[in-house]
């Protein structure tokens, strides 16, 4: 097998496996480089490297880049120049990285992120939970649906289908750093939230009103969850909006989720206050008959 052919089998597999990784192109080379226009590699956020983009000297740059792009999502083009070591300069479309290596050689390289699809657990059989798997795929989450017994076929936008909340099952099927929603609706809500607190996810968000998730929060602590951990549940989820329907409070309760992903801070739910309209007092007007 070829480099060529490494690269892009290394690819296919860190890919299936849900892994991140970066392809890294050299996109110009100035003699002496050991390398070409052309060239590349996979390289992951472990320093494991498949192909070839430069010998030793150029390699702390390119994984310490790598790391970088992993990290935020950018790709960045960077600039391996004879230089003193440890020398870097943001030139703007450019990183350069100086390289002390007696070989000389200028490389330019392009670093790209290839992540893995962001997961998005859905705790619960409610009309709410449904509605999320049927949305979150449409704005690039892979959904997993974890619920006591519930019927795959009722899910079929959803990735992979748990039929068991208990911790010992769904956990080691679920990755850390999922954003997990509970949306149980008064079905295992506690049994939920707690398969939720041992997730390791980035978020928790619980659909419930104000009140019902104090309470369970408070029951949660009481029996022994952690505090601090308690009180990071979102709740009520998703964004201040009229919303009553299953398919809107999915779209509130998603739309949060998207906006704390890409580093906002998603509003709270305010509960809707219901207003009497202002009562209206028509004049009377008498008439009379046979124009008396």
């Amino acid at each position: 097998m070829n480099t060529s052919e490494t690269v892009f089998a290394t690819a296919q597999r860190l890919q299936q496996s849900g892994l991140p990784y970066a392809l890294v192109s050299v996109i110009r080379a100035l003699a002496p480089a050991s390398a070409r226009a052309g060239d590349k590699a996979i390289v992951t956020a472990d320093g494991q490297l498949h192909g070839w983009v430069g010998g030793g000297c150029a390699q702390p740059a390119v994984l310490r880049t790598v790391r970088q792009v992993l990290a935020d999502g950018r790709a960045r083009v960077i600039r391996i120049a004879p230089a003193e070591e440890g020398h870097e300069k943001d030139l703007g479309d450019v990183l350069e990285f100086g390289m002390a290596c007696h070989s000389g050689g200028t490389l330019e390289l392009f670093v790209d992120p290839v992540l893995p699809r962001a997961q998005l657990v859905v705790i619960g059989a409610s009309p709410v939970a449904q509605s999320l798997t049927q949305l979150a795929p449409r704005v690039g989450f892979a959904v997993t649906l974890v619920a006591h017994e519930a019927d795959a076929a009722a899910y079929p936008d959803a990735e992979r289908v748990i039929t068991s909340d208990e911790l010992a099952t769904a956990v080691p099927q679920i990755a850390p750093g999922a954003w997990v929603v509970v949306a149980t609706q008064g079905r295992r809500d506690v049994q939920a939230l707690r398969l939720a607190l041992a997730l390791q996810a980035s978020q928790v968000s619980f659909v419930a009103s104000a009140k019902k998730a104090q309470v369970l929060k408070e029951s949660l602590v009481t029996s022994g969850s952690d505090a601090a951990a308690v009180t990071a549940i979102v709740a009520p989820a998703g964004y201040a909006m009229a919303a009553t329907t299953p398919e809107e409070i999915a779209l509130s309760v998603l739309a949060a989720v998207v906006s704390h992903r890409r580093g906002a801070t998603a509003a709270p739910v305010v509960e809707p206050v219901i207003v009497a309209a202002p009562r209206v007092e028509f004049p009377v007007v008498k008439s009379s008959c046979c124009g008396g």
